[in-house]
């Protein structure tokens, strides 16, 4: 088992930054890749951006402006998010993908993120 534990969440006005921190525990040897979803009010969640191998990707609303790292001895990963804006508001999760099934198995709490106009 994998266990995900993420922080960093708040309210911000809109232009500012804030960062979020994603650490692993238990079995992270499993892990393939290191992903930040979000979940807006009354929509569906989204795929925001992935860490695999030497590999980034990001949803195109985000190209430019969040940017995801990681810290493979403290076995976290970080999602910065710069020049935020009101549709970012979300809650944001983190979550490993199984090296084996290639499925997005473990997920982190959730952290809200609001950025007003």
């Amino acid at each position: 088992q994998v266990q995900l534990v993420e922080s960093g969440g708040g309210l911000v006005q809109a232009g500012e930054s804030l960062r979020l921190s994603c650490t692993a525990s238990g079995r992270t040897f499993s892990i393939s890749a290191l992903g930040w979803f979000r979940r807006a009010p009354g929509k569906e969640r989204e795929f925001v951006c992935s860490w695999s191998g030497e590999s980034t990707s990001y949803a195109d609303s985000v190209k430019g402006r969040f940017s995801i790292s990681r810290d493979n001895n403290k076995n976290t990963v970080y999602l910065q998010m710069n020049s935020l804006k009101p549709e970012d508001t979300a809650v944001y999760y983190c979550a490993a993908q199984d090296m084996f099934t290639n499925n997005y198995l473990y997920w982190a709490q959730g952290t809200q993120v609001t950025v007003s106009s």
